[in-house]
C-alpha cells in the first residue's frame, strides 16, 4: 500500500475522518440485473484491488499491504434492494445516508455496490446504483476510470468475451510469519533504496549548488516555505457558525446546465472549476449572512489531481490543498478572478508534489499521533470542493442509460463537501453535510443554489 493510501487507512481511528466515497448513478430505466452483475464481477478480475483486503503488520513495522481475499464473494459486495415508499429522490438519498456513513468490514475488500429499484421516473420505473468505495482503494479521478470498466457507449453492446478474463488472483499466505517477513523485506528495500539514492542525490545537489548556488538556495527556501504553508497548523475553523463535528450526514443534490457554466467561465476568462468554487464560496457567504455572520475569509480544502496517464485506476494521486478563500467580495466577477489566482498559486506549490513523502513521514508516527496531527489540520477546514470530469457522451450499464452521476465525497473533518461531476450536458452537484456543524442543511442548499445563480448570470 502506498503512503498516501495508508494514510487514508490509518486516520480512520477517528471516525469523523472516515474516507468513504459514494457515487450514485441514476438510470433512466431498470438495468438488467444479471447482465450488470456479470459485468461488475468481470471488472473485479481486471482490478485486483477489488478482490483484495488490507492486512496491517504488527507494531507498525511497515505500512499496511493489500493481499488477495481467498473467500471473495461477489454477492456480499454487490446487492439489490427496492425502495419501500413512493420512490422519490429524497427517499433514495435518505436510504443512502447510513450507507455513506457506515464503515467497511475490514476483513473484506473495501467496496459495496447496491442497486436500488423502485425509483419513480417520468417514463416509468427507474433505478439507482450506489457505489461505495474506501478512499484507500482509489480517488475521484481513479474512480471514474474504474467505472469505465463496466459501462458501455450503446445500450445493446455485446458482453465481453469471458475468455479474456485473467487468471484468478492467487491468494497469499496471510499468516504472521508471512506478514513479518514481508514487512522486514519492505523495510530492507526502503532502507537500501534510500541508501542507494542518497549519494547520487547529494552529488546532484552539490553539483547544482556549485553551478548555481543562489538558485539552489532560493529553490530550497521556496520548497521549505511551501511545506510550511501546506502543513501549517490551525486552532479551529475560521467560520464562527459552522462549528462542531459529528457523524450524522445529510445528502443533497442539484443540477446545473454545463453550457451555463461554460458561458460564465468564458465571460470571466476563467475555468469551469474557478466558476464552481466561486459559486460555492458565494453560497457559503449567503449562509453566514442568514445567521448574522460576515466572515472575511473561510478555509477551504481543494483536492488537486496529480494523476498521470501512466497511473492505473487504483490508489490515490491527489494533493489536499488547504487555504483561506475570500468571502467578502461582493462582485461575482471579481470573486472568480480572486479564486482563479489563488487556485493557480496553490497548484504551483512545490510541496504538493511531495505528497507521498509527507504522507510517509506521517505514517511513520504512531497511529494516534498521525490521526491527531492530520485530523487537526482537516477539522480546521470549513468546507471542501471537489471537481471530477465525467463522461461527455451518454453511457449505459446493464442496458440502461445513466441519466445522472452524483459524487458524495467525505467531508474529512470539514463542515461539508460539495462535489461536481460533469455528465453529458449536466453538472451533477452532490453534497455531504455534517449536520452537527450545519443543523439546517436545507438552508445551506438554498444558499448554494443562490451562489450558483449569481455567477451563472455573468454568462
Amino acid at each position: 500500500m502506498s503512503d498516501e493510501d495508508a494514510l487514508m487507512w490509518n486516520i480512520e481511528k477517528d471516525p469523523v475522518l472516515r474516507s468513504t466515497i459514494l457515487a450514485v448513478a441514476i438510470f433512466g430505466s431498470v438495468p438488467d440485473w444479471e447482465r450488470l452483475r456479470r459485468r461488475i464481477d468481470r471488472t473485479t478480475c481486471f482490478i485486483p484491488r477489488l478482490r483484495q483486503r488490507v492486512v496491517s503488520p504488527p507494531f507498525r513495522i511497515a505500512p499496511p499491504r493489500w493481499t488477495a481475499e481467498p473467500t471473495f464473494d461477489i454477492d456480499f459486495h454487490l446487492r439489490r434492494s427496492r425502495l419501500a415508499g413512493p420512490g422519490t429522490m429524497r427517499e433514495l438519498f435518505d436510504a443512502l445516508q447510513p450507507i455513506a456513513t457506515t464503515s467497511f468490514d475490514r476483513a473484506r475488500p473495501l467496496w459495496e455496490f447496491t442497486l436500488f429499484e423502485g425509483l419513480e421516473g417520468p417514463d416509468g420505473e427507474r433505478a439507482a446504483l450506489a457505489m461505495k468505495v474506501h478512499h484507500s482503494v482509489t480517488d475521484g479521478v481513479g474512480g471514474m476510470e474504474l467505472l469505465a470498466r463496466f459501462i458501455d457507449l450503446v445500450p445493446d453492446a455485446p458482453e465481453p468475451d469471458a475468455a479474456d478474463i485473467p487468471a484468478a488472483i492467487a491468494p497469499e499466505d496471510t499468516g504472521m510469519r508471512s506478514i513479518v517477513g514481508h514487512s522486514l523485506a519492505h523495510n530492507r528495500r526502503r532502507v537500501f533504496g534510500i541508501a542507494q539514492r542518497v549519494p547520487g542525490s547529494i552529488a546532484r545537489a552539490a553539483a547544482g549548488a556549485v553551478r548555481n548556488p543562489l538558485g539552489t538556495l532560493t529553490e530550497t527556501i521556496r520548497t521549505t516555505r511551501s511545506v510550511a504553508r501546506t502543513l501549517a497548523p490551525a486552532t479551529g475553523p475560521m467560520s464562527s457558525i459552522m462549528l462542531g463535528r459529528g457523524l450524522s450526514r445529510r445528502l443533497e443534490v442539484f443540477d446545473i446546465a454545463l453550457d451555463d457554466m461554460r458561458r460564465a467561465a468564458k465571460a470571466c476568462e476563467a475555468s469551469l472549476n474557478d466558476v464552481f468554487v466561486a459559486a460555492v464560496v458565494g453560497g457559503v457567504r449567503r449562509y453566514h449572512e442568514r445567521h448574522g455572520a460576515a466572515p472575511i475569509e473561510l478555509r477551504m480544502t481543494l483536492p488537486i489531481n496529480l494523476r498521470q496517464g501512466s497511473d492505473d485506476a487504483g490508489g490515490n494521486r491527489f494533493a489536499p490543498a488547504r487555504f483561506p478563500v475570500p468571502t467578502a467580495i461582493d462582485d461575482p466577477r471579481e470573486r472568480i478572478a480572486a479564486i482563479r489566482a489563488l487556485v493557480r498559486e496553490w497548484r504551483a506549490e512545490p510541496a504538493l508534489q511531495m505528497t507521498s513523502t509527507l504522507a510517509g513521514v506521517l505514517n511513520r508516527l504512531p497511529t494516534s499521533t498521525t490521526t491527531a496531527l492530520f485530523g487537526g489540520m482537516l477539522k480546521c477546514c470549513d468546507f471542501v470542493t471537489t471537481n471530477v470530469p465525467g463522461a461527455p457522451v451518454p453511457v449505459y450499464a446493464g442496458g440502461a442509460r445513466v441519466d445522472r452521476l452524483y459524487a458524495f465525497a467525505p467531508p474529512a473533518g470539514a463542515a461539508f463537501n460539495v462535489a461536481l461531476i460533469s455528465h453529458c450536458d449536466i453538472c451533477c452537484v452532490g453534497m455531504v453535510i455534517d449536520t452537527t456543524a450545519i443543523p439546517d442543511p436545507d438552508v445551506l442548499l438554498d444558499c448554494l443554489r443562490g451562489g450558483f445563480d449569481e455567477v451563472l448570470a455573468l454568462g
